[in-house]
């Protein structure tokens, strides 16, 4: 977990052969993947779209300020934004990566029933989901032009799949074993070797010289709230195991995951998770049938 990928790095089952890849420097990123339409059948093939790719498209400066606001959140929107985090602090290299909260096949996948709020949400509300949890923040408008742009990037990133239709061999995040119980001592340990160089010793996280987010806070007021996901201790537990710490596997295109057992990663989101972090008063509204997870934090 050393390495939450934030100005640079900013959600679907399995279905198909591994991933094509090809090389780009010293890395490997995705470049094709399987796709299937809402019947699931097979569709051309999806190929993930170079940046570049959006200046030849008639709403390129649209695409392009939907890009900057997920990788550049904290500091372009501040007053929606209450927390020292990004977008893309928890969506790997801008949405793009396998198990890394990927935007490619969100578009298509909304509306959308939510089981936390118990009804068929939209792409928008679930953004503002997002503003109002993991940023700590307040929504923004339904018809800004911001809304807009984030929307058309996620609209680009889809490229010619049909609504309904996703890419697939593409999951948001690999499987967890739920039954595992918590340590956070252990936890703290392991926290201590392999997340404080980059989320800080008491979880405060990391700016650069410019006070940009680098790395977000894991706990504290600048952190996300009791609310988000990743405040759930299986949830966090699923994103350290496939994601962090970044850049010491060797084994995926961003050298993500790979590192902790299930075990490492619930004791640590175990001891992170259970950090003081803000309150979301509106979480008197979540699951008020009483389906709540096990490890819903209230």
């Amino acid at each position: 977990m050393s390495k939450w990928i934030a100005a640079s790095a900013a959600l679907a089952l399995i279905l198909g052969a591994p991933l094509a890849v090809a090389e780009v420097g010293s890395s490997k990123l995705p470049i094709s993947l399987s796709a299937v339409d809402k019947d699931g059948k097979p569709l051309p093939t999806y190929i993930v779209p170079k940046d570049a790719d959006i200046l030849r498209h008639d709403n390129a400066e649209q695409i392009m300020l939907g890009k900057r606001l997920l990788n550049e959140t904290k500091r372009l929107l501040p007053e929606n934004v209450g927390a020292n985090m990004n977008c893309n602090s928890c969506h790997v290299a801008q949405g793009k990566m396998h198990f890394g909260a990927p935007y490619l096949n969100t578009v298509n996948s909304f509306p959308q029933f939510n089981p936390r709020a118990e009804r068929v949400m939209t792409l928008e509300e679930r953004v503002n989901g997002c503003f109002m949890r993991s940023m700590n923040g307040k929504p923004l408008a339904i018809d800004s032009k911001e809304m807009q742009a984030i929307v058309a990037y996620m609209q680009w990133l889809a490229q010619d799949v049909p609504h309904g239709g996703k890419a697939v061999e593409l999951v948001n995040s690999g499987p967890i074993d739920m039954s595992l119980t918590p340590d956070p001592v252990r936890g703290q340990a392991i926290y201590a070797k392999q997340c404080a160089t980059c989320h800080g010793v008491n979880g405060e996280g990391m700016m650069d010289g410019a006070g940009n987010v680098m790395f977000p806070p894991l706990w504290g007021e600048e952190s996300f709230n009791i609310g988000a996901g990743l405040a759930r201790l299986y949830k966090a537990a699923q994103f350290v195991k496939y994601n962090m710490p970044m850049g010491v596997s060797k084994t995926k295109p961003w050298g993500q995951g790979n590192v902790l057992s299930d075990q490492d990663a619930v004791d640590v989101a175990g001891y992170f998770t259970q950090m003081q972090r803000p309150d979301f008063p509106a979480k008197v509204n979540d699951w008020l049938s009483g389906k709540k997870p096990k490890d819903a934090r209230y």
